[in-house]
């Protein structure tokens, strides 16, 4: 039996997978921000619960497959014989460091037996979900609601784009521990609105990169669209405001609804001025600690506002939107076309 063939591709399969463990980062992310500011106010525990969610959310695409970066059919193609393809199968899965901390947390003593069967379910899910998500399945396949009108279709592919983020699953899973939580009565309602406002920080970072699973090609087509800017935006903030419906649904709806649409006022800019394309199923990357923080005080203040204030403030939130997509729709029309 010839090692030299295996020897080779699990070395490749080894640089593949560091560089995708790389691309799991939280720089540049406005959770991330948030917990840095807190950690620097001296409120550990906060900034813990923050990264701890953060941490969940990457265990599983973490926990991929490694090698599925070799392509079905190139490796179908491959003149290797049925023990090498044996020994590819059984080997590439200690290339993921999750796996070795899967097994020192079974070999620590400490450990309960029911932490290390989540833990082993978490990468086991992640295993195998990368599996059929390299066959093409998973959100393009997922049953979206259909929008009237003639932007309903561009609204549908950009509410897919942004639910392919890890900024989501943060949200979604904050949603469903507020909502376990209200059903099992261990939610009081003062809690509410801060729960809102973490789960409106995890997305908040999409309303700065509208744009950034575009790509190039995806913005030349946009300069080529018989389309108003303003038109282009409404398509993308509409997406993003079905998204935040979703992940406050279980708490303050008014609350989240007032910084969402302050996070898009404010977002609008720099999605349009400073383009930083993004990859799907990782965290969303702002341009800059200035543009998170210009972002998140605000929408901080609005969300406040409407619930302890006045719902009123809601109406200040939509108008100042509205003038944001107007403005920003006529520099779209001027730079991009």
């Amino acid at each position: 039996m010839n090692l030299a063939r295996p020897r080779v591709i699990l070395k490749w399969l080894a640089r593949a997978a560091e560089r995708n463990r790389h691309s799991f980062r939280f720089s540049g992310n406005n959770l991330n921000y948030t917990a840095v500011a807190l950690l620097f106010m001296l409120d550990a525990p906060a900034a813990g619960v923050l990264l701890l969610i953060m941490g969940v959310i990457v265990l599983l695409p973490m926990s991929s497959d490694p090698l599925r970066a070799i392509p079905p059919v190139r490796l179908r193609l491959w003149p290797l014989e049925d023990i090498e393809r044996r020994i590819l199968r059984i080997v590439s899965p200690w290339l993921n460091p999750i796996t070795w901390l899967v097994v020192a947390l079974a070999l620590w003593k400490r450990a309960s037996h029911g932490l290390v069967l989540l833990a082993a379910g978490v990468v086991a899910t992640g295993f195998l979900t990368s599996g059929r998500a390299a066959r093409g399945s998973g959100l393009a396949r997922l049953p979206l609601p259909r929008f009237p009108g003639p932007l309903g279709q561009l609204i549908r592919k950009n509410l897919r784009e942004m639910l392919a983020s890890l900024d989501f699953c943060c949200g979604a899973l904050i949603a469903l521990a507020s909502l376990g939580w209200r059903l099992a009565g261990l939610l009081p309602p003062a809690a509410f609105y801060p729960l809102t406002m973490v789960a409106m920080l995890s997305i908040s970072t999409c309303a700065l990169t509208l744009f950034g699973l575009e790509g190039a090609a995806g913005i030349t087509r946009y300069r080529l669209m018989p389309m108003a800017g303003w038109k282009l935006l409404l398509a993308k903030d509409v997406a993003y405001l079905t998204m935040a419906l979703l992940v406050a649904a279980p708490l303050s709806l008014p609350g989240a609804m007032g910084a969402a649409l302050v996070a898009l006022a404010v977002g609008h800019k720099t999605s349009i001025h400073t383009l930083r394309f993004q990859n799907r199923w990782r965290f969303r990357a702002g341009p800059s600690f200035g543009d998170a923080i210009a972002q998140i005080l605000p929408m901080t203040m609005a969300g406040a506002a409407v619930v302890y204030s006045s719902p009123l403030v809601l109406l200040l939130c939509v108008a100042a939107w509205a003038g944001s997509v107007w403005w920003f729709g006529r520099e779209i029309d001027r730079t991009w076309r």
